[in-house]
């Protein structure tokens, strides 16, 4: 028998990903297993494929990879970029730096703009970086839409109109994987020519799937680019799911859990999920203030509807506050990453995720903070409810 004690209640994952994953969604996964090459899968495709693309806000092509979101950033540079190629990028974070690691190690050099991790992506910089490169020698702008590790959210439409401002014909390539189906997001208005995303944010779903989602330029783009791709390659997507199946085999039960998130995101209907995701966030911001601690994000107007993340006084480890949240109350906050390790902790309110939740989720912080003796004032949870209550 396993010594381990049974704790009663569900566990509360309240890291900004993955992010809870609904009922009905785990029993859609849990149906039979079926033929991908028989003749009722293509209409399941062909109807993820249309319900999809309210969510990136396009008409283009959006492709599925059986792959975690690392995936389809190395889909998205692969396709459209040639070894040697330049590629404007921006330190936000941990995850801004991972891509630029993996370009890198892919033999693209990358212009790094190096930054605080507390801001997002200037788009001023954009311009004038563009602006600067009169050879056009770079091919690309890559920028972490909300940066996971942070909390910071960049300003997707002004970096547009900064590309656009400068006359440079540079592909603009944006990571989603924490914003999509979290806060609107417009890839045709805004002209983005690859958004990458992933499944276990936002779209409620367990980890395993990758979106490009691939505007007319970048497909022209990739024509002529010389990376040699396989699995990645968008055109063997685009030809098979024209017909509703895919070139290898697809993750088939993630795509029936994929089929009901988009059934639950659309009957709530988008604009109300996004303002549910707004005012979640509103509400847990207004208890950190309460509690006298900082937001690690330092700009208002880049503030993430995803997740929270929150600074740790001087002499306290924010992993050891984690540790005493989660052996008394069975929850788990986001770690530090990289830099910020020990010195803030993450709280996810995104995907599938309420009032009661919420407050739940902010009454174990505020109860940890005391167990744990960080210096805090009380009635975080307090100022909280009131914001949901008068909201």
């Amino acid at each position: 028998m396993s010594s381990s004690k049974h704790r009663a209640g569900r566990h509360f994952l309240q890291i900004p990903g993955p992010s809870n994953v609904p009922d009905s969604v785990l029993r859609a996964m849990s149906q039979a297993v079926v033929d991908h090459r028989g003749p009722d899968f293509p209409q399941l495709t062909l109807g993820i494929l249309d319900q999809l693309k309210p969510v990136f806000n396009t008409q283009s092509p959006i492709i599925i990879y059986p792959s975690s979101g690392t995936g389809a950033w190395e889909a998205a540079i692969v396709n459209c970029l040639s070894p040697g190629d330049k590629v404007l990028a921006f330190e936000t974070g941990w995850f801004a730096s991972l891509w630029k690691s993996m370009a890198e190690k892919l033999g693209f050099e990358v212009e790094w703009i190096e930054g605080d991790w507390r801001h997002g992506v200037d788009p001023t910089v954009v311009e004038e970086k563009l602006k600067a490169d009169s050879s056009h020698e770079i091919k690309a702008v890559c920028v972490v839409h909300n940066e996971t590790s942070t909390g910071a959210t960049s300003r997707i439409g002004e970096i547009r109109q900064a590309i656009d401002a400068s006359n440079h014909p540079a592909l603009y390539l944006v990571d989603t994987i924490s914003s999509l189906a979290c806060v609107d997001y417009r890839h045709d208005e805004w002209k983005v020519d690859v958004t990458v995303s992933g499944s276990q944010k936002g779209l409620m779903l367990p980890p395993g799937l990758g979106f490009n989602a691939i505007s007319e330029k970048a497909l022209d783009a990739s024509k002529s680019a010389a990376c040699n791709v396989s699995y990645w390659s968008w055109q063997d997507m685009i030809d098979n799911n024209k017909n509703g199946v895919f070139p290898y085999t697809p993750a088939t039960n993630l795509l029936y859990g994929l089929k009901e998130a988009l059934r639950l995101l659309h009957a709530e209907g988008l604009e109300n999920v996004y303002q549910r995701h707004a005012r979640l966030a509103q509400a847990t911001r207004i208890a950190v203030e309460t509690w006298g601690l900082e937001n690690f994000c330092v700009v208002p107007e880049e503030f993430s509807n995803s997740l929270t993340a929150v600074v740790m006084p001087d002499g306290h480890d924010a992993d050891a506050l984690r540790k005493v949240v989660l052996e008394n109350f069975d929850m788990s906050l986001g770690t530090g990453l990289g830099k910020v390790k020990g010195k803030i902790f993450r709280i996810g309110h995104l995907g599938d995720f309420n009032e009661l939740m919420l407050t739940g989720t902010l009454s174990g912080v505020e109860m940890g903070l005391g167990l744990a003796g960080v210096p805090h004032n009380k009635g975080g949870i307090n100022a909280a409810m009131e914001f949901l209550t008068q909201s």
